[in-house]
């Protein structure tokens, strides 16, 4: 332990620092580990990929079962369930007055609360957004049950819907919930072709906290079109026309293919070589010159 002790202190120049980190690392040795996703195949669709990242691949409804079990309706746990998945969306749809946001903002924290019960206090802050991690913290470890705490935590509730916080305040816990769910993201392999949006794919990639990405060949075939391979860039622009999205990629991507239409437009001579009739006849041909050659032998 002495030896360990040592180690620590050449990184940490105080014991209360020491003990700080021992105790981060008892955490991470001891408590529950957070749910790894593995997902392969994305192939540019963006829209399917999206929706199982929202929904961490079903594990949200789980957790909004076992959290309030009888205690909400099938119809709002599909409704909460919608929120956290899509809270832009829900937030333009549905009527916003003072008590809705008192209580969908009650059953985030309530959800936040029980997603986050697997971990260190101090990974559920990194997982909160900075603006409001103090208040939710604040209010996710009241004790409702004492009349003072009850009193406390509404009236911080009707400080963030009054000074027109809600909106946000709840993009911020749905997120946090979120990412509380997928603690690690593996993507194994193939995020491009097929799909006209391996763009936004990449960029909700950059964005996602935790992941590690193992290439396919799909992928490989992009990467050698953007170092200047002729060959790659000619097979990505095969799969982009066959599946319909050579639009998109100059969309996307600012590749000029303008002189590819162009080519495709002029009318071009009949290659016998590639003429299915031609490449039989001429095995016919060869195979007759075969047959000539053994007779000569024989005789």
């Amino acid at each position: 332990m002495e030896q360990y002790k040592r180690i620590l202190l050449e990184k940490f120049d105080s014991r209360q620092k020491v003990i700080t980190e021992l105790t981060n690392l008892e955490a991470i040795l001891n408590l529950p580990k957070g749910t790894e996703l593995y997902i392969s195949d994305i192939h540019g669709e963006f829209a399917a990929f999206d929706y199982i990242l929202r929904s961490c691949a079903g594990i949200l409804n789980e957790k909004i079962n076992d959290c309030f079990v009888a205690s909400l309706t099938q119809e709002e746990k599909n409704t909460l369930s919608a929120l956290v998945s899509y809270p832009e969306r829900v937030l333009e749809q549905v009527n916003k007055e003072k008590e809705w946001y008192k209580s969908t903002i009650s059953q985030l924290l309530t959800l936040l609360s029980f997603v986050a019960a697997k971990y260190s206090r101090s990974k559920l802050r990194k997982a909160l957004p900075q603006e409001y991690a103090y208040i939710i913290e604040e209010l996710i470890y009241s004790d409702l049950t004492l009349a003072d705490k009850h009193s406390y935590f509404h009236t911080i509730l009707s400080y963030v819907i009054e000074l027109r916080e809600a909106d946000p305040f709840i993009l911020g816990i749905a997120s946090s919930i979120r990412r509380l769910l997928i603690d690690h993201l593996h993507v194994v392999g193939d995020i491009f072709d097929r799909g006209a949006a391996s763009a936004q794919v990449m960029d909700e990639l950059l964005q996602f906290h935790s992941l590690d990405i193992q290439w396919g060949n799909h992928d490989i075939i992009w990467m050698g079109a953007f170092f200047g391979s002729k060959a790659c860039l000619l097979n990505v622009l095969r799969i982009a026309a066959r599946y319909g999205y050579l639009w998109d990629i100059e969309k996307a991507y600012g590749l000029n293919i303008r002189s590819l239409t162009l080519f495709a437009d002029k009318p071009i001579k009949p290659i016998l070589s590639l003429d299915p009739s031609w490449g039989q006849e001429r095995r016919n041909l060869q195979q007759k010159k075969y047959c000539s050659w053994k007779r000569s032998i024989k005789r």
